[in-house]
């Protein structure tokens, strides 16, 4: 099946300030890996990164099609009225977006409906009938805070849809509870949404 012959779907990634973000230009290319397969649809990808997830990865380890947007692709974009509100078009553009990894502070600024940047802006702006893909990570400590199964809850309750947290080795030295899923298992989940809807 040729790409003329497969429909687009549009992947809006974001990643913010967790040392998971490091597995971004892996999870993009698992992503833009699945173009390969022979299914009735292919995908783009954009990326949203905070000002803290940029510490955690090199973006010339990305595919070089992937599009990146920061806080300053926001204020850079818009001049005069009648220009383009990044927050707004990247939310028409994508089909589905997945957090990954999702933070304690983004988490909490979601819960809240707190939007100081690009990424929660988009988030604010999220047409509800679209998918959202929550990927939590952090420390086992903060997972297990009592406000942050709170927060899950809140948003789970609005329709986004958890992707867990696994146990492992963090990368503080502790134990436990907290780390982003597999890439596997995001991108599996991804996949299934959009095989559900060809």
């Amino acid at each position: 099946m040729s790409r003329t012959e497969k429909r687009p779907y549009n992947l809006l990634v974001a990643a913010t300030g967790s040392v998971a973000a490091l597995k971004i230009p892996e999870l993009t290319r698992s992503l833009l890996a699945l173009n390969k397969e022979n299914q009735g649809y292919y995908f783009e990808v954009h990326l949203i990164v905070t000002e803290h997830a940029k510490h955690f990865f090199d973006s010339e380890e990305l595919p070089p099609n992937v599009v990146v947007y920061d806080d300053s692709t926001e204020w850079q974009a818009w001049k005069n009225r009648g220009d383009p509100v990044v927050h707004i078009e990247l939310g028409k553009w994508a089909d589905l977006m997945v957090i990954a990894p999702l933070d304690a502070n983004t988490l909490a600024k979601m819960a809240q409906g707190i939007c100081d940047n690009l990424l929660t802006c988009t988030t604010r702006a999220w047409d509800m009938k679209k998918p959202l893909l929550l990927c939590p990570a952090m420390n086992t400590r903060m997972w297990e805070h009592p406000i942050t199964s709170k927060h899950i809850a809140t948003l789970k309750e609005w329709g986004h849809i958890e992707v867990p947290p696994i146990s492992k080795t963090l990368m503080c030295g502790d134990k436990g509870m907290g780390a982003m899923a597999e890439v596997e298992t995001i991108v599996k989940k991804i996949k299934s949404i959009f095989d559900e809807k060809a």
